[in-house]
This record gives structure tokens, C-alpha cells and sequence, in this order.
């Protein structure tokens, strides 16, 4: 398979995503930066929350702590929720048809979960790969040769 001419390419970590689309020809990539996104992940309420305890009284009870909530992944949930968000819109304004996205395979699960299925559909590619610390044309470089191996 080929990277399509037109076709966006969506690199995430669950922090940031960039969005590029592939001005090139299907045989020679070349990636342009249409977005950067990054995640605010500061989860409003977060700083003051106390878990709560459970109190059972009796012989052989204890008092325990409640699990505090992972706020890391909350806030990627949140983040791909977004992007997928965005995505979706895009997609459903014609601005692409065709999909790549490359992202750590948590965060592509977390991608799958928050998409519909007109914005999976156009989804052409899923590369199990953090390549957003990576400049474009080296992203551009590492996609087309994951791409011609599908």
C-alpha cells in the first residue's frame, strides 16, 4: 500500500498529536504540518481530591483508602476523545479520505474506542509506533516505509 496524495497521517502519544497530510505523490511522501495539538493535562479538581475512606466498624473491619484515580490516562482518554473529535469533523467536511495514524498502541486503543464508524472507515493504516519526537520529514521517511510493508 501507498500513502495517498491528500491522505492525513495523525502521529500521537497521548500528549501531543501532529496532523499532517502528504502533498507528495503516493511513491514519494512529503509531509506538511496542518496541526499541533497538545494535551492540557490538568484535570480541573485534581489537586484538591481526596479518595475517600470506607469505614466498617465490627470485629475483623478495617478502615481502608479508596484508589486514587489515574489522571494520566484520564487525561489521554480525554485528549484522543478530542482528536477524534476533530478528526471526525474534518472528515465530515471532505478536508481528507483516507487515514493514517501512528501512536503507541494504548493510545491507538484509545483512538479506536472514541471513533465512529465514518471516521474508521477512512482509516487506512494503524502503525504501533511513537514517532512525534521525530522532525516531519523523518515522520514522512518512517510512515512511507511502514506503509510499503501493509
Amino acid at each position: 500500500m501507498l500513502l495517498a496524495k491528500g491522505a492525513w497521517v495523525v502521529v500521537a502519544d497521548g500528549e501531543k498529536a501532529l496532523i499532517l497530510e502528504n502533498i507528495g505523490g503516493p511513491k514519494q511522501a512529503d509531509l506538511r504540518l496542518l496541526a499541533r495539538d497538545e494535551a492540557n493535562l490538568e484535570i480541573p479538581g485534581a489537586a484538591s481530591y481526596q479518595p475517600g475512606k470506607v469505614h466498617e466498624s465490627g470485629p475483623g473491619m478495617r478502615r481502608s483508602a479508596l484508589e486514587m484515580p489515574d489522571y494520566a490516562r484520564l487525561a489521554g482518554e480525554r485528549f484522543a476523545a478530542e482528536l477524534v473529535d476533530m478528526l471526525t469533523k474534518a472528515a465530515r467536511a471532505e478536508r481528507f479520505t483516507r487515514l493514517v495514524l501512528a501512536a503507541p498502541p494504548q493510545v491507538l486503543g484509545a483512538l479506536r474506542d472514541a471513533m465512529g464508524a465514518d471516521l474508521r472507515a477512512r482509516v487506512v493504516a494503524e502503525l504501533p509506533k511513537t514517532l512525534t519526537k521525530h522532525p516531519v520529514p523523518k515522520i514522512a521517511e518512517l510512515i512511507a516505509a511502514e506503509i510499503d510493508t501493509l
